[in-house]
């Protein structure tokens, strides 16, 4: 389906109604990491398709660009752990080695595959061992653009008749641009081509690196988090906050940023939320998983990695914390425990 402008500005219209978008608002968001990763390959339209099904507010699509400068969703522009392509004998000799943001990766690459290339390959469960039950659905679905992302979210919008929003990040915007693909032109061409190019529109743009969110609020309306790891503590004090919120309307934090993990189990809140609404910054927490391998030991339900554990007082205790949404990997559990 083909995405009017009209469409969406009428979903924006909708969404800027809602009081779950204002900074410190009595109902977070749910955001669908990669959809619902937990249970369907991520990034694919089955994986987006469930979690509004499971009651999510937005989807978030990781954009990586193709040789021929489209914009496609996949975590990694390596791509060799979430489709089939290593099993693809026609492009055995695309393996490779680069450095990317000082990382040595081997493996295939997005921006070495044209659009219709990609097409061909088929998507799989990234972590198969910890999630059979999704890697069952593996082979199923191809490679989605940007744009088919964004024509999801709007015809979902009109079948469960609630808004269902974007949240892509930009994937590594610096090395892509070292190549030749900056992608935040691109970006904000779609974003404009699709009525999301405003402060009210159902979207998000995200980044973990400053200077590319920067050269992107020259060059859309859109709103925009920075995204922060657990080693760059220092972007999240009182002062680090207040210098964020000149270029971002949001942070987006590990969530053991806000909720700390201490003698295996969870600590009181620190003052993050606190400091970034004074900033007049939202704050969106980065990812909730249900499986023991992601929880600290005392959530854990007994040994095996994959089993659940007890991811419900890890929502609670961020909700609680006052964060205005959060990603989730299983986004259904994230809704039942805001509920």
């Amino acid at each position: 389906m083909t995405l009017t402008r009209r469409a969406f500005s009428a979903a924006a219209a909708a969404l800027a109604a809602t009081p779950a978008l204002a900074a410190g608002a009595a109902r977070p968001i749910v955001i669908a990491h990669r959809g619902a990763s937990g249970e369907r390959p991520e990034h694919t339209p089955m994986a987006y398709r469930l979690a509004i099904e499971e009651g999510c507010d937005f989807i978030e699509p990781d954009l990586v660009l193709t040789r021929d400068g489209v914009l496609v969703v996949r975590h990694e522009n390596e791509i060799g752990g979430t489709t089939d392509v290593a099993a693809r004998p026609e492009f055995a000799n695309r393996k490779t080695t680069k450095i990317v943001d000082g990382e040595t990766v081997e493996g295939w690459f997005a921006e070495d595959f044209t659009l219709t290339e990609l097409k061909t390959l088929r998507a799989r469960e990234r972590l198969p061992d910890l999630r059979p039950a999704s890697a069952a659905f593996d082979g199923r679905e191809a490679i989605a653009t940007f744009q088919e992302v964004v024509d999801l979210a709007s015809a979902e919008t009109k079948r469960v008749g609630r808004t269902i929003g974007v949240y892509p990040e930009m994937k590594h915007p610096s090395f892509l641009a070292s190549i030749g693909l900056p992608i935040e032109q691109r970006l904000a061409d779609a974003l404009k081509a699709n009525g999301l190019d405003s402060r009210t529109a159902p979207v998000f743009v995200q980044c973990f690196e400053t200077a590319p969110l920067k050269t992107f609020a020259r060059l859309s309306s859109a709103r925009r988090v920075r995204l922060v790891a657990d080693d760059s503590k220092h972007l999240v004090t009182a002062a680090g906050l207040r210098e964020m919120a000149t270029y971002a309307d949001g942070v987006g934090p590990d969530w053991s940023l806000v909720i700390p993990a201490v003698e295996g189990g969870l600590g009181p809140a620190t003052t993050l939320v606190a400091d970034a609404h004074a900033a007049g910054l939202l704050v969106h927490p980065w990812t909730v998983r249900a499986e023991n391998r992601f929880l600290p030991e005392a959530l854990r339900h007994g040994t095996d990695k994959a089993a659940h554990g007890d991811v419900a007082a890890v929502y609670k205790a961020l909700y609680a914390a006052g964060v205005d949404g959060l990603f989730s990997d299983f986004p259904g559990l994230a809704v039942k425990a805001r509920g």
